[in-house]
């Protein structure tokens, strides 16, 4: 081989494969969460979705940077300043139909803040995003004696998701967080489902606070239970606690992470989200030697 050659060849084996998706229409399911549906060849490329918690990396051009997609991302990395370089913003794939071609992704609004709400608030027919993905790790283990579903409504679309997986026999603890009662959406349950609505607004405390003393009160369910908690990372941090030290929770058995943090941008998270870990870690290590 050509060492000369080598970084190059290395380079262009890693860059990742960025599709399109166009939108075909959007449907507003709680005054805050709106659906976009898009279509397209590229999604005809994407692999089997096994996982429920599959996700996409949307590409955005910067407020005002005066082009859309289609284009680039490494070029426009190489040749415009970084103000202007397109960012990327993570979504769980609420689902995919084959048949149909149409991939669905709900999104959060909060207003005119942020980047992707307020682009799905406004999504009309035929507008198009680039994205890079799908990436998962997390599906309901058919052997679990009880399923826990924790998330603030960043982690709505994956605990739908999950419960649509479940066989009708099996137990579901699905605890979530919402501003108020008007934000609630319709999930499949069987009798053997307990879905718990936390209203942020009614308790007056930050995101993610009542959520894990709900939680906490409730305590773990009995045998051998996976979980599934995401949404804020202090509600993480708390209940990882909860599920790791006091419960004693087998790690193996449960997908925990944080999906954002409070004032923070999602760059700025994924920038520092190794250090929060490590942090938590590092704690609840000292909490067991203790």
């Amino acid at each position: 081989m050509n060492q000369q050659q080598a970084p190059s060849q290395e380079k262009q084996r890693r860059k990742r494969v960025a599709r399109t998706a166009e939108v075909v229409r959007t449907e507003w399911l709680a005054p805050s969460m709106v659906r976009v549906i898009f279509t397209g060849d590229d999604l005809r490329q994407l692999p089997e979705l096994t996982f429920t918690d599959h996700y996409v990396k949307l590409i955005f051009p910067p407020e005002g940077a005066g082009y859309r997609w289609p284009f680039d991302p490494d070029e426009l990395r190489e040749t415009e300043p970084a103000e202007r370089w397109p960012v990327t913003r993570t979504y769980t794939i609420r689902s995919y139909d084959p048949e149909s071609n149409e991939l669905a992704i709900d999104f959060v609004v909060h207003g005119d803040s942020g980047l992707a709400g307020p682009w799905a608030a406004r999504a009309q027919p035929g507008d198009q995003l680039g994205f890079y993905g799908p990436g998962g790790a997390y599906a309901p283990d058919p052997e679990a004696d009880a399923h826990l579903l924790v998330g603030d409504e960043a982690a709505i679309p994956a605990i739908a998701a999950a419960l649509e997986r479940l066989d009708p026999q099996a137990k579901a603890y699905v605890f979530l967080e919402v501003a108020n009662a008007d934000e609630e959406l319709p999930l499949r349950r069987t009798d053997n489902t307990t879905i718990t609505w936390v209203h942020r607004d009614d308790t007056g405390t930050d995101y993610g606070v009542a959520l894990a003393q709900a939680v906490r009160t409730t305590g773990l369910p009995q045998g051998r239970v996976q979980a599934f908690v995401h949404g804020n990372a202090y509600l993480v941090r708390d209940l990882r606690r909860f599920l790791f030290v006091e419960a004693k929770l087998d790690r193996s058995l449960a997908s925990i992470s944080g999906y954002w943090r409070t004032d923070y941008t999602e760059d700025k998270w994924q920038s520092t989200k190794g250090q929060f870990v490590a942090e938590m870690e590092a704690s609840e290590r000292e909490a067991l030697v203790g």
